[in-house]
């Protein structure tokens, strides 16, 4: 009996020490979301110094070693690789001002990353380490613009064939289809018939149902998210009252959406949250907003920001572990931040 009492006392007293770990930590750094999603932030993570800058953080991806990869518009280090715990791995590029978008993509044996830039008008496919494979200019030949200016590209989306979609996010909304040599197949969408602009800003490649692969785009200041066929047909919308979706991201069963609040006080930075939705896309947590509510007849009620944790999220993954890491836009020359689930 005495054996069972001290095993039970010392079982009770790991919980009870591991409980008041959790509520030490949670608070120094706030517990975010709601339900069986729920994070804090990992105080300073990724944050380097004057050797590395940042301006606006843009775009994340994750290498299959694991590296966290960063592109920002800051000319002296545009593209920066951490490892998980926030340390420089490597840093290159100091020629795209605009640099926006950034995707990476498996071609056999390697990797490749493919990066927009809004100022140079371009969309370039590099190496990991930054050599320059392939680039793309404005369609001039399409007839849909009357001068480079005009075209944007602000994200490329990427299908296992190889097939690419660009967006001109900021430009005139033409959606751009290419085959995996890089050549132009077509193009829909536009700010055509009296839209001045749509707005398709950040998105994903859905070909989960291989016999109906979609494209799945967040609306930049919509509060909705887009479904469209690859010949450009709209197949539905997913509204997100109160959030200006910028990025839609896929891992392991949930989507994870990047926002910018609605709520925000216009004389202040504007502040975001972060989504997370099930396979059907219905709102489960929002990170630094408010819990998601749906009415009687399954209609999501509007979302706000709450915790002051994020300053416009632009862009995120998430890792093997579920660690969130969120860039931020117009966000005081930030470096990302990173989210553990508790």
């Amino acid at each position: 009996m005495r054996t069972m009492n001290r095993r039970y006392f010392l079982k009770a007293s790991l919980a009870a020490s591991a409980s008041a770990a959790i509520q030490v930590r949670a608070a120094g750094v706030p517990i975010l979301g709601q339900g069986e999603f729920r994070y804090q932030a990992v105080p300073n993570w990724g944050v380097l110094g004057s050797e590395t800058p940042v301006n606006n953080c843009h775009g994340l991806v994750r290498d299959k070693a694991g590296h966290i990869i960063l592109l920002t518009d800051h000319t002296k280090n545009n593209v920066i690789l951490y490892d998980k715990k926030g340390r420089l791995v490597h840093k290159w590029g100091t020629q795209f001002p605009g640099a926006h978008g950034l995707s990476i993509v498996t071609e056999g044996q390697r990797e490749v990353l493919y990066l927009t830039d809004l100022q140079l008008h371009k969309v370039f496919k590099t190496t990991l380490s930054g050599e320059i494979l392939q680039e793309w200019g404005w369609p001039k030949d399409s007839g849909k613009y009357g001068k480079e200016d005009e075209y944007r590209p602000s994200w490329t989306l990427h299908f296992p064939s190889g097939d690419f979609f660009v967006l001109d996010g900021y430009g005139k909304d033409y959606i751009t289809h290419y085959d995996r040599s890089g050549k132009l197949l077509k193009m829909f969408g536009g700010a055509e018939g009296g839209i001045t602009h749509w707005g398709p800003h950040g998105g994903m490649a859905d070909y989960r149902r291989t016999d109906a692969p979609e494209l799945l785009v967040a609306m930049s200041d919509q509060q909705y998210l887009l479904r469209l066929s690859l010949d450009g047909k709209q197949l539905g919308q997913i509204p997100m009252p109160g959030g200006n979706p910028r990025q839609i991201r896929w891992h392991k069963g949930n989507f994870y959406v990047a926002h910018l609040a609605d709520n925000w006080p216009k004389d202040r930075n504007s502040r975001g949250f972060v989504s997370v939705m099930d396979p059907n896309l219905r709102v489960l947590s929002n990170l630094a907003g408010t819990t998601p509510v749906y009415d009687d007849a399954g209609k999501l009620q509007p979302m706000r920001h709450q915790e002051e944790t994020f300053v416009h999220p632009h862009d995120l993954i998430v890792d093997d572990d579920g660690s969130i890491y969120v860039a931020q836009f117009a966000s005081n020359r930030t470096y990302p931040i990173k989210l553990e689930r508790v």
